[in-house]
């Protein structure tokens, strides 16, 4: 199976940032990496013993649906981080393509600083839910996992993703190309194809 430049640059995945913001950047990213994949195949193997134990032998494995559930908001808040990491979120630029490099950079570091505001916002307040699901004492039918459990990737991922959206602000700051996460510089790739 060939692998694309993307999965090569993403496998091989190492900071621009200086000192310590690289090294922890590169932690990160490969924590994140290592959640993402291990949370999908173990997706994969929980659903596809789950299938073959309600064919084959006749009854469904009862916490299969609780796990992942709980493998679903893992990916996805890890998810979060990941993308903003690779410049992979989704974009409306009308506006912002149309400015030169100075403007579009300074815009760059506003929507970063930004969307970073608002992740660190929604962290608090998911901190807050967790406080409450955590005092009512609820816990998962099927397998008696704290309710809690299911919902700590919330800020993390809140968390990860916002602190990546301040590196992609101050890799802007010291940097004279406009970039749309710490190591992806903006631009659009040519993607026609011959007839």
């Amino acid at each position: 199976m060939d692998m694309s430049e993307d999965d090569i640059a993403e496998k091989k995945y190492r900071s621009m940032l200086p000192g310590i913001l690289g090294t922890v950047d590169t932690w990160i990213s490969k924590a994140e990496a290592f959640i993402l994949a291990t949370g999908v195949i173990l997706m994969a193997i929980n659903t596809v013993a789950n299938v073959i134990g309600r064919f084959v032998f006749g009854e469904s494995l009862h916490f299969s649906e609780e796990v992942n559930r709980m493998l679903i908001v893992l990916v996805t808040f890890a998810g979060i981080g990941y993308a903003a990491r690779h410049g992979r979120h989704i974009r409306m630029s009308a506006i912002y393509d149309a400015l030169p490099a100075g403007g579009r950079r300074a815009l760059m570091i506003f929507i970063s600083l930004f969307t970073a505001t608002v992740m660190f916002v929604l962290c608090y307040f998911s901190i807050g839910y967790i406080d409450t699901i955590m005092s009512r004492g609820r816990s998962l039918p099927s397998t008696g996992i704290p309710a809690w459990w299911m919902y700590v990737w919330v800020p993390v991922g809140f968390a990860i993703t916002g602190i990546q959206y301040v590196l992609t602000a101050i890799t802007n700051l010291v940097s004279k190309d406009v970039y749309l996460s710490t190591h992806v510089v903006d631009g659009y790739k040519d993607t026609e194809t011959e007839v």
